[in-house]
């Protein structure tokens, strides 16, 4: 039962002070069956109070704001968490008796939300390559991870290539991504075939260098397995969900788990860092360091026009209720 030490930094810098910056954050990974949440505090500078709240999905949420002008707004999560080894679906029912409790959730309110699948131009062609290999003689467990294991070795682990936005179509042209591009894909074969599906966000931990998503927050799917309940796979490294992972909060898509989100009046240009160091010791002045050193760098630069972001916010959101 190994505990691991975190500690996430999310850092935005602006060439120019900003004010009225108001955000969310879902950053508070809480205790389950198979981890403990032992200590977790998120430190807020310039120094402000976080209110909480449970969204619809149960994960805790978190709401600030700044209203004086700032050229640099940081979030620093540390928590120490014990996480337990999730031992794997008996798979003992029949693979017909599988499907047909799945046929049976399909108007299940509960299950609603986990089953709807997107718009996908490529579904066609996608389906074709999937149809190949999986069919119903396979048992949900055995069905799951017969599409990991197809989405792990089609698709490149490349950072860089996709963002937040980039959809199903771009995913399956580029053949490349990270671990949340990975995740969508995933999730969207297994609705084409009517599993439940459920994106989750959260931490990998390290135990040398072998895993893919080391140093940031990671992504994985959760599936629904009749007579087991939800089981996390991670198709970016071809494994199972256990100890080494550490659930932050789950929904439809990223969207829903989107760990740092908001708007603010003044320039649209900054810069965003993010760092992350998982241990199994307690973090020492020399490692807190490191942390400095950002993981994951971006840079938006100045528009022709500058509009501030609240703004947009506003138009996007006139635009939509015109729609």
């Amino acid at each position: 039962m190994p505990t691991y030490h975190v500690k996430h930094l999310t850092k935005y810098t602006y060439p120019s002070a900003v004010t009225d910056s108001a955000n969310q954050i879902i950053l508070s990974p809480t205790s389950t069956q198979f981890q403990d949440i032992i200590s977790h505090q998120i430190k807020i500078s310039p120094s402000t109070s976080i209110d909480s709240f449970y969204d619809y999905f149960g994960n805790k949420v978190g709401v600030f704001t700044i209203v004086q002008p700032h050229t640099e707004l940081s979030i620093l999560v540390e928590a120490e968490v014990s996480t337990k080894q999730i031992p794997p679906p008996n798979d003992f029912w029949p693979a017909k008796a599988q499907w047909e409790n799945l046929a049976s959730l399909h108007q299940h309110i509960d299950f609603l939300d986990f089953m709807k699948a997107n718009y996908v131009a490529a579904l066609t062609e996608i389906k074709q390559h999937t149809d190949e290999l999986v069919d119903q003689q396979l048992t949900i467990f055995q069905f799951v991870n017969k599409l990991s294991t197809y989405v792990y070795e089609t698709l490149t682990y490349q950072k860089g290539v996709t963002d937040v936005e980039t959809d199903i179509d771009q995913i399956w042209s580029l053949k490349a991504g990270v671990c949340q591009d990975f995740a969508h894909l995933l999730i969207e074969m297994l609705r084409m075939y009517k599993v439940p599906s459920r994106y989750v966000s959260g931490y990998i931990c390290p135990a040398g260098n072998e895993l893919r998503g080391i140093g940031a927050t990671h992504a994985w799917v959760e599936a629904y397995i009749p007579d087991y309940g939800w089981m996390g796979i991670d198709p970016t490294n071809n494994c199972l969900v256990g100890d080494r992972h550490i659930r932050i909060a789950f929904g439809r898509n990223f969207k829903d788990c989107t760990p740092v989100k908001g708007t603010y009046k003044g320039s649209s240009a900054h810069s965003l860092s993010v760092a992350v160091i998982i241990t199994n010791e307690k973090l020492k002045q020399e490692e807190e360091a490191v942390a400095v050193d950002s993981v994951y760098v971006k840079e938006v630069e100045e528009p022709v026009t500058i509009v501030n972001s609240y703004q947009r916010f506003i138009e996007m959101q006139q635009q939509q209720q015109q729609q």
